[in-house]
């Protein structure tokens, strides 16, 4: 049976607004909707996610590495929205039934197989999909089974696990042999040039807690592995140049214009023959997003299956359903590009979004959304950052690193965090931290 209309300007009953996803921009939303409509009792806000707790993605090498501790930097969605006046409902989005207005959620099922909530629907009168997106393995052979992918907090401490694990294992084999500890990042946009700098000093400091029969210098490697040309290929030849300088001078052995045919158990196979072998695996190459949306109870998705929206975030066949992030494909006004999947524009979505529930509420035509690209930002852990900032921003174009370059990559997080927290928590939080740090390990080894 299809849903009743609600006149929108009646504020008798609360707006139901859900939020699908909380990431960087479903988190943000959510949290800002109930600090102020939700706060006033004009909308009620339900944010859904499979997760328990939010990382930053973009942070995810950096747990994978073992330089950053998560259970200091997850935030708990559960005391989030009891702070900022939304509701959490753990689950997985399953479905959609777009005539009633509900969502199709999972059941939760924990660690132990015992079910926490039983499947439900949840009815919404706007729903926000941010499910973010996914790595793209493009169906190569081996991957799902040998590979481990950074999509999730989970995946990144899989695999710190199994480099603190392997490295233990190097120096436990018998003999005066060689006692290797090698890892394939197969990628080298920011993920897989980022995880491999962040790996070469957190390898080291590893080894340097009582394993002393692996050899830092010969026994350690890092293969970094492109099917492009060049590393960094969404950045301007010159920082790519200087990026692949660096990685080389540290020792990172870099294939460029290697296109990966296969991935077996402790071996990547290249389509023109030759075999890297690795004890760990990562792929790191290529976006879409969630399988789940293609075909969501017929809304339109692209090939690699963002949902594609209007200028304004509408999904084109359903004006009651927004895509913000990731997961859609949103016009690019004033090229014939779309907004490219990037933690900035999703932030810049969140907040056109903020507005644009306001308008639904007061009857107001929308707003279309202006994508402003102010560059990008790679970091090279504790040796570089470089990066490009153009538009509005300085007027043109401007590629730069060193020093200036890391001082803004880091203010990236502390923008998110403060979209989440406030000065006066980001500040104790962040002194916390510091303090805490200068009695601990450097590098996480569990």
């Amino acid at each position: 049976m299809n849903a009743v209309e609600r006149d929108p300007t009646d504020h008798a009953t609360p707006h139901q607004v859900v939020i699908v996803g909380g990431g960087a921009g479903g988190l943000e939303l959510a949290t800002r909707l109930g600090d102020t409509l939700a706060k006033r009792g004009r909308i009620a806000v339900t944010l859904i996610d499979r997760n328990r707790a939010h990382v930053w993605k973009p942070k995810l090498h950096e747990i994978a590495a073992g330089s950053m501790d998560i259970d200091a930097h997850d935030l708990d969605y559960l005391a989030q929205a009891h702070w900022h006046h939304f509701q959490y409902r753990v689950g997985e989005m399953t479905g959609l039934d777009r005539a009633a207005r509900e969502v199709q959620v999972a059941p939760y099922i924990d660690n132990e197989g015992r079910q926490v909530t039983p499947a439900r629907r949840i009815r919404y009168d706007t729903l926000v999909m941010a499910v973010g997106s996914q790595t793209n393995d493009f169906g190569t052979p081996g991957v799902a089974e040998h590979a481990i992918k950074l999509e999730t907090a989970q995946d990144a401490r899989r695999f710190n696990r199994r480099l603190v694990n392997a490295a233990i294992r190097a120096h436990a084999t018998e003999g005066d042999g060689p006692h290797h500890l090698r890892v394939a990042i197969i990628g080298a946009g920011a993920t897989g040039v980022e995880l491999a700098a962040e790996l070469h000093r957190t390898m080291r400091e590893v080894v340097s807690y009582g394993l002393e029969r692996i050899d830092a210098e010969t026994d350690l490697r890092i293969d970094l592995i492109e099917a492009a040309d060049r590393v960094l290929p969404g950045l301007p030849p010159r920082l790519s140049a200087a990026t692949l300088r660096l990685l080389q001078a540290l020792g990172v052995q870099v294939h460029t214009s290697a296109r990966v045919a296969a991935v077996d158990e402790g071996r990547v196979k290249l389509a023109d023959g030759r075999a890297i072998e690795a004890d760990l695996i990562v792929w790191a190459a290529g976006v879409k997003a969630p399988e789940f949306l293609k075909d969501l109870d017929g809304l339109e998705t692209n090939r690699i299956n963002q949902l594609v929206v209007r200028p304004t975030l509408q999904t084109t066949r359903d004006e009651h359903i927004f895509a913000i992030g990731d997961c859609a494909a949103c016009p690019w006004l004033g090229t014939d590009k779309l907004v490219p999947p990037r933690a900035q524009a999703a932030h810049q979505q969140a907040s056109l979004m903020l507005k644009q529930i306001g308008r639904v509420l007061d009857g107001q035509p929308l707003h279309d959304f202006q994508y402003r690209d102010f560059g990008s930002l790679v970091s090279l852990g504790e040796y570089s950052t470089v990066g490009n900032m153009m538009g509005a921003l300085v007027g043109g174009e401007m590629v730069f690193e060193g020093m200036f370059a890391r001082l803004m990559y880091r203010s990236l997080y502390t923008m998110h965090q403060l979209a989440l927290h406030g000065w006066p928590k980001v500040l104790l939080d962040t002194l916390a931290r510091t303090i805490t740090r200068r009695t601990e390990p450097q590098v996480k080894l569990h």
